[in-house]
């Protein structure tokens, strides 16, 4: 440690981590966690008490929590439910989600909570282990968020007439609630989940390196952050399906199921020379690599920027061979930048040759990172719901009556990406708090695909 001149007197600057007794004419002075410095004049709140204040703040806002939860499944969910003349199964699904999965994890997260919660000492609590045993469970609030826009769209065409309006109204007065709309109360969830992440690394900050939580806070923070940017990663996907459908209906003569049955990501598209095995014909084909299937399409020989479906291939079923420059005797033919799709049912073997090595090994990674997605998918239960697919479609017959294109296999313009009226600093908000109906996360790391940079490039085509 030592001492610095100030422009009124002493300051005594601790040069090690944690908090340490200083001179005795310091004692009452005020110690910011992440400063060396201890300021004249303040009181002294040491690390113990800060900790024990983000503890308390904590169990505090996750009993609120459950009680809007509560709410929310008893006295709007339970009332709709006796209600069959006015709701339908499928829009209590649309407006309120999994919110009855969401109450029910909840409660058992917060009674593991409460049991390590040190009443007395609250410094001394041990949270950081509940958040691990618990990390899967949170998982279920991808399914809410990425259903919150769709739930905000339905209530805003309800509320559009008076009886549902009363209704509300009503569910909210008996069930004694605060004087919120139901679209705050939906809200919750969507801020809740990104709080969680903030809430730990403030606890971190105050949590000694030598307590014996602080491992397992940290971890518990690590786990949190990427739940939360898993979760944004997903919604983005969802925003970006719009785009999809609209190449789809861009692609002549399509056959078989839509690309949104079974995809929702773009991972990379580009053109190489290919050989089936069956036929043995080098043909030159532009591939688009989705989440468990790969399209294959042919230019058009005049117009270049025209695209004809010629098949697909069930990534599902396909394993990737990076193959070594030289001579295949399956197919009889010299390979350089080669590898190969081999189907593990049926032995078919698809033959692939990019034009430099740098372009195939940027495809053994989107392969790569395909599996990824599809085994995290898998884990969560990411999925598109029938009703963002109709929405998609909508879309698109949408944008091409405005083109004045009459050919459902028209080409579409590029649209526009989702607008964010709610970045990352509005949730901080007390849960309960009605904001817009429309939320955004914090960016995500992956960046777009070109492909879609360049759609606007396209040319409106009638077959």
């Amino acid at each position: 440690m030592q001492w610095i001149r100030g422009g009124s007197g002493m300051l005594w600057v601790n040069q090690e981590d944690g908090v340490e007794e200083g001179p005795s004419d310091v004692q009452n002075g005020h110690l910011d966690p992440n400063s060396d410095c201890l300021c004249l004049g303040r009181p002294l709140q040491n690390r113990d008490q800060m900790r024990a204040n983000v503890i308390n703040e904590i169990m505090s806002t996750e009993r609120h929590y459950i009680k809007h939860l509560k709410d929310i499944c008893e006295g709007y969910l339970k009332q709709c439910r006796k209600r069959r003349d006015m709701f339908s199964d499928e829009q209590l699904k649309v407006i309120f989600g999994n919110i009855e999965d969401i109450y029910r994890f909840q409660m058992g997260f917060v009674r593991d909570l409460e049991k390590q919660y040190n009443n007395d000492d609250p410094h001394l609590s041990e949270i950081g282990p509940c958040f691990l045993e618990h990390q899967d469970g949170f998982w279920i609030y991808s399914e809410y968020c990425n259903n919150h826009l769709d739930a905000c769209m339905e209530l805003s065409k309800l509320m559009k007439d008076s009886r549902y309006q009363h209704f509300f109204e009503a569910c909210r007065l008996l069930q004694q609630m605060i004087d919120i709309a139901i679209d705050g109360f939906l809200l919750t969830p969507v801020q809740k989940i990104c709080k969680y992440p903030l809430q730990l690394a403030e606890l971190l900050k105050y949590t000694a390196q030598d307590h014996s939580d602080y491992r397992y806070v940290a971890a518990a923070l690590a786990v949190m952050r990427n739940v939360t940017q898993q979760i944004n990663e997903r919604k983005r996907r969802l925003e970006n399906i719009d785009k999809i459908a609209q190449w789809q209906a861009s692609v002549l003569d399509w056959e078989g199921e839509d690309i949104l049955d079974r995809s929702s990501e773009l991972i990379y598209t580009g053109e190489m020379a290919w050989i089936y095995q069956p036929y043995g014909r080098n043909q030159q084909r532009v591939f688009f690599l989705f989440d468990h299937q790969m399209v294959l399409c042919k230019k058009d020989l005049i117009r270049r920027d025209i695209l004809y479906y010629k098949g697909r291939i069930d990534m599902d079923k396909y394993e990737v061979v990076d193959i070594e420059d030289g001579r295949d005797d399956d197919f009889n033919v010299s390979m350089k930048n080669a590898f190969k799709l081999h189907n593990k049912e049926t032995e078919e073997v698809h033959l692939f040759f990019a034009k430099k090595l740098e372009e195939k090994i940027r495809w053994l990674r989107a392969f790569r990172e395909e599996r990824k997605m599809v085994q995290e998918d898998e884990k969560i239960g990411f999925e598109i719901s029938e009703n963002q697919k109709r929405q998609a479609a909508m879309t698109v017959r949408k944008v091409s009556k405005q083109k004045g294109v009459n050919s459902a296999r028209s080409v579409p313009p590029s649209y526009p990406p989702p607008q964010d009226p709610l970045n990352q600093g509005q949730y901080l908000v007390p849960d309960g708090i009605a904001q817009s109906q429309v939320f955004e996360f914090t960016e995500p790391k992956r960046s777009q695909s070109p492909f879609w940079q360049n759609f606007s490039r396209l040319t409106p085509f009638k077959k």
